[in-house]
């Protein structure tokens, strides 16, 4: 049981703040934090509330920071009523970083609705310069195809991570207490970057689709979040236990946590979070023998900004 585990430090960074007068509803933060890539010193967040990717600087203190800045995803507006946005969203709730794929040279950021809802199943494709910054091309991906498939294995299918390790591509399941079964579903990259890039009328099937138990809090199961390519094969995730039976309602947060994944595919390391933040975004990275992740909360309050925060974590053999 997770239950057991020794608990993991945190430390703040900073709120995710915007200019509200850039905000379109006049937010003077982000509050809906769910997927994280850092390309360069740059910071994109996506958020689940949002058609907008927050772009925020890098740093290991987060003093005397600039507001972030805010790129449109897709077209429209959401909302200002909490529930009828909850109901109208996209549900973007994933970020990748891509390597090159055609049309796009220097890589993009894709980013993907959870699939929870019929709604929810359209994805965004940002190419990047080489610089690692947005260079205009935007590309709107409909992922029903690609979903209709794991949707017979997982009827409340929620896809809450994507990386690229390995030659593959890599999508979090996230399980919750109805169906506690969290899930790493494999594609193969040369295939599905074609489909990515409009060039196939249908996407690949999935290479393998591995389902893991990450344990419970208070029983309460953990589920992927988030998740990000390590050396060798390995890679880290987030996972939170929210106390809810389904993709679609929000739930108290009662654990959280991160955890690191063979290049074998078992499960090596696992700690929750001191304080339990509801992180829901994860950038991995190595410094000398420890790995230091950055961290983004959904803190699932529209007046309450997401935050940034870091936590480090000594690394065992995998």
């Amino acid at each position: 049981m997770a239950n057991n585990l020794s608990s993991l430090p945190v430390t703040f960074i900073r709120n995710l703040s915007l200019d509200p007068a850039q905000h379109p509803r006049g937010q003077a933060h982000l509050s809906a934090a769910s997927g994280l890539v850092r390309v360069r010193q740059r910071l994109y967040v996506v958020a689940d509330d949002e058609l907008h990717l927050g772009v925020f600087e890098d740093s290991a203190t987060g003093a005397d920071l600039a507001p972030g800045t805010l790129v449109r995803l897709l077209e429209g507006d959401m909302p200002r009523d909490k529930g009828k946005r909850k109901k109208a969203k996209p549900d973007l709730e994933t970020l990748a970083q891509l390597p090159p794929l055609p049309g796009c040279p220097a890589g993009a950021l894709l980013a993907l609705g959870s699939g929870s809802k019929p709604q929810r199943e359209t994805g965004v494709l940002v190419g990047l310069d080489v610089h690692g910054a947005p260079n205009g091309r935007m590309a709107s991906v409909d992922l029903a195809a690609l979903y209709a498939p794991l949707r017979k294995r997982f009827a409340d299918l929620n896809i809450e991570g994507a990386f690229v390790l390995s030659g593959d591509l890599l999508l979090l399941h996230r399980g919750n207490k109805g169906d506690a079964r969290s899930a790493c579903i494999r594609y193969d990259w040369n295939l599905i970057a074609p489909w990515l890039a409009g060039l196939q009328p249908q996407p690949p099937g999935a290479k393998s689709v591995q389902l893991m138990q990450l344990g419970d809090v208070a029983g309460v199961p953990l589920g992927f979040t988030d998740g990000s390519a390590m050396q060798g094969g390995a890679w880290a995730f987030s996972a939170v236990a929210e106390s809810t039976d389904d993709s679609y309602q929000d739930g108290a947060c009662v654990g959280s946590a991160i955890g690191i994944v063979a290049a074998d595919g078992q499960l090596r390391q696992l700690q929750l979070l001191a304080g339990a933040p509801k992180v829901e975004g994860l950038v991995a990275q190595s410094l000398g023998s420890d790995w230091v992740f950055t961290l983004v909360t959904d803190p699932d309050d529209p007046k309450t900004p997401s935050q940034m925060l870091h936590a480090s974590m000594a690394l065992n053999p995998v």
